[in-house]
Parts: C-alpha cells; sequence; structure tokens
C-alpha cells in the first residue's frame, strides 16, 4: 500500500501532542541550544520573548517524536486490517521552516501532517517522494511552526 492510498492530498492528519514543560525546555535547550531564553528562566524575562520559551528545534524535534509514535500506531492498525503498511525511508530533506510563535513551559502542541504530492522517481523503479506538510499549533489554536518535508516510499 502506497502513502498516497491511505492520505488524499491536501487531507490533515492529527497526529498527537506534546506538554512543553519547563525542565524539558531547559534539558533540550542546555544540550542543543542553550541561548539564555531557553535555559535560564530569570534571565529569559529581559528578552523579547519576556519568558522562558522552547528551542524551535525542540518544537521540531517534538514533531518528529510524535510522527514516529503515530506511525507506530498505524502500521499496528493496518496490519489489524490485513493491509501492508507504507515502507517509508528516510527524508532527502525539508525546506520551509517556520518557527511561528514562541513556545512557553504549559503549552500544549498539537501537530498533524497533510500529504502535498507523491510521485514516482524515474531514476529509481518502485520509488516514490511524498512531500507532506508538517505542523504545530497550541492549545489555543495558534500555529507555533510549520514545515514541508520529502519522505521516500520504496516497494
Amino acid at each position: 500500500m502506497r502513502m498516497s492510498e491511505l492520505y488524499a492530498v491536501g487531507q490533515k492528519t492529527e497526529i498527537g501532542s506534546y506538554t512543553f514543560t519547563e525542565e524539558n525546555i531547559i534539558r533540550f535547550a542546555t544540550r542543543h541550544d542553550p541561548q539564555r531564553f531557553h535555559v535560564d528562566k530569570e534571565a529569559a524575562k529581559d528578552t523579547l520573548f519576556g519568558g522562558l520559551c522552547a528551542s524551535g528545534w525542540h518544537t521540531t524535534a517534538a514533531w518528529m517524536r510524535t510522527f514516529l509514535n503515530f506511525w507506530q500506531r498505524q502500521r499496528v492498525a493496518l496490519a489489524k486490517q490485513g493491509l501492508t503498511e507504507p515502507n517509508l525511508g528516510p527524508s532527502p530533506g525539508f525546506q520551509k521552516l517556520q518557527w511561528l510563535r514562541p513556545v512557553f513551559a504549559g503549552d500544549v502542541v498539537t501537530y498533524s501532517v497533510a500529504l502535498l504530492s507523491s510521485r514516482p522517481l524515474a531514476s529509481r523503479p518502485g520509488w516514490h517522494l511524498n512531500t507532506i506538510l508538517c505542523e504545530g499549533v497550541n492549545q489555543n489554536g495558534d500555529p507555533v511552526m510549520r514545515f514541508e518535508s520529502s519522505v521516500l516510499e520504496f516497494d
């Protein structure tokens, strides 16, 4: 089964939510993006954000974790129906990454994915290139991040 057989182009699918806590914001940022507005609650008050906020890379990494959890549930659900899930491979990259609004401790971001296109690769018979739109909105419905990703699929 191909991804394009599971999802109509443009169909948005909610994949799950992630709660950003002060602890996980600081832990992620300390290791990967140690800017003061991500690691120091007091220092963050004097920045344009006005408080501790998550790294954009953290919001994007949380999308990936949420997607992998979603895809595992999809695989199980398809198997119960006697269907074989699409054989997704690596991503050759992403584009148009946007961090649209800061994410603060206590925010719950709900992530989604939508298939934008799917095309066979002329250079590799049996392979397809899927383009997906990946988004996250906070608990108020405000968009916080968005990017387009490519995902290889093969027989």
